[in-house]
């Protein structure tokens, strides 16, 4: 998964926003093998304590390598906020590596009374190939 995240977002929130993104989708959070954001957001305790209450690791890239992943919902906020047009959609096709397929683009967190302070995405990696090389011996 892609988390995109405002700075003191609380991990209630972004920990809430997955666990409905994934639910509406009908995937369950066990699918979940890591979080992926910006490096500008990699230390944003929000985010750390999400991937912690997952039990994922949290991955982070340079926001170059992400502006060049081509996604469906580009944003000024996130290119003027972190120099990337896309954090939540570029990380998780990022992180699924090559050939990875983006299942659900960002949804944002609705907070009550206030804008949203989280975002994410989700992509899967390809299926290992079947079969292999036999060795011999």
């Amino acid at each position: 998964m892609g988390v995109g995240a405002g700075r003191g977002v609380a991990m209630e929130e972004v920990a809430g926003l997955i666990g409905r993104t994934l639910s509406a989708a009908g995937l369950s959070v066990g699918g979940v093998v890591e979080l992926a954001t910006v490096e500008a957001k990699a230390a944003e305790p929000g985010l750390v304590a999400a991937a912690a209450r997952l039990g994922v690791p949290l991955r982070a890239y340079g926001a170059a390598a992400l502006a060049r992943v081509a996604v469906p919902g580009p944003s000024g906020a996130a290119l003027t906020a972190v120099g990337t047009p896309s954090v939540a959609e570029a990380a998780a096709l990022l992180a699924a590596g090559p050939g990875g397929e983006l299942l659900l683009g960002k949804r944002k967190s609705a907070p009550p009374g206030r804008p949203a302070r989280a975002t994410c995405a989700v992509a899967r990696r390809p299926a290992p190939a079947k079969g292999g090389q036999v060795g011999q011996g």
